[in-house]
């Protein structure tokens, strides 16, 4: 499991003049936000965000990226605003937050339908800042990784969604690693 300071050590060693009272807010701001809930494993849910941060560290990525991946469940899971968001971290992480929670929000009905149009809404948000499918992959890979502690129908459309459109995306992105694991 990884520990923020293990995360803002990461981010120094790529970027020694990152702004890490903006990663440490986003913590803190996530901690409070997520207190009390649990993910299907039992753990608490702040190890999710904490691992799609440490994913996009390790892919060497902006601060306003792992901030926003700190953040990237929160306008969803809970009562906060994007426009919270906005008013405490500005309108760059807002706006990666707010592109991840769209595409989250997706839901379709048959496996032809989700593929199409998904992967197409995928590629406009890609178009317009990467960062986002980048943090959604991230969330995906760590995902796929508790998916045993999922209904068993829903690991089953998770899988086919991660297969059909997630693996295939990080392919054509070049992140071989993330494809791997993803299929």
């Amino acid at each position: 499991m990884i520990r923020f300071e293990d995360l803002l050590e990461k981010v120094r060693a790529y970027s020694p003049d990152a702004d890490v009272e903006l990663l440490r807010r986003a913590y803190v701001f996530s901690a409070f936000e997520h207190r009390g809930q649990v993910r299907h494993s039992g753990e608490p849910y702040l190890i999710h965000p904490l691992a799609v941060a440490d994913f996009l560290a390790d892919m060497k990525l902006d601060v306003v990226a792992v901030a926003a991946g700190l953040l990237h469940d929160v306008v969803e899971d809970t009562l906060t605003t994007i426009e919270r968001i906005k008013e405490l971290f500005g309108p760059e992480v807002a706006h990666v937050v707010e592109g991840v929670t769209k595409i989250s929000a997706i839901r379709f009905a048959s496996s032809e339908e989700r593929q199409a149009e998904n992967f197409g809404k995928m590629l406009l948000a890609m178009a317009r800042d990467i960062r986002v499918i980048l943090i959604k992959l991230a969330d995906r890979v760590d995902n796929m990784r508790t998916l045993q502690h999922m209904p068993r129908e829903k690991q089953e459309r998770i899988s086919r969604e991660t297969r059909e459109i997630y693996a295939p995306m990080a392919n054509r992105l070049g992140i071989q690693w993330m494809k791997v694991e993803l299929d």
